[in-house]
């Protein structure tokens, strides 16, 4: 007998007997299991087990989506866009000690914060922002900020 007809006897048999497991252990098995998932002539105890498992099953997705949702309410409050300057505002200070930085939410609510640096004094401004467009006036670094901070072009 040639090797090629021997490899072919012996993967046949492999074939078969694998068939043959299958058939005779693991589908009745997981017809059984199948069966018993679905309700289906189970015993008590199994029907009991199956029952809890889903009541368990929705319990944890009731409590999932319940911190999804509150996760999302977070998420939305969250600032998360941020646009920052540093310039010099007179033109006897160097080192762009100044700056400007906008905080804002998704929705374009938040605060930009505005610190002026002189010799003489520091002088730090906030204004509150809704839907992108500060409350009160702004300057060009503000308005820069806050654009910043909306398209992420630029920011930190």
């Amino acid at each position: 007998m040639s090797f090629s007809a021997l490899a072919g006897l012996v993967f046949g048999v492999a074939v078969i007997t694998i068939g043959l497991y299958h058939s005779t252990m693991v589908g009745p098995r997981l017809r059984s299991i199948s069966r018993t998932l679905r309700g289906d002539g189970a015993s008590s105890s199994e029907a009991e087990s199956v029952a809890l498992l889903r009541a368990s099953l929705l319990a944890y997705g009731k409590k999932t989506d319940e911190r999804l949702d509150e996760l999302e309410t977070i998420l939305k409050r969250d600032l998360h866009r941020v646009g920052f300057i540093r310039y010099n505002s007179f033109d006897d200070v160097g080192s762009d000690l100044s700056f400007t930085l906008a905080l804002l939410n998704d929705d374009g609510d938040g605060v930009v914060v505005t610190s002026i640096y002189s010799r003489e004094e520091t002088r730090t401004y906030g204004k509150a922002v809704r839907k992108f467009v500060p409350q009160q006036g702004a300057s060009k670094e503000e308005q820069s900020a806050i654009a910043m901070a909306r398209t992420g072009v630029g920011a930190l």
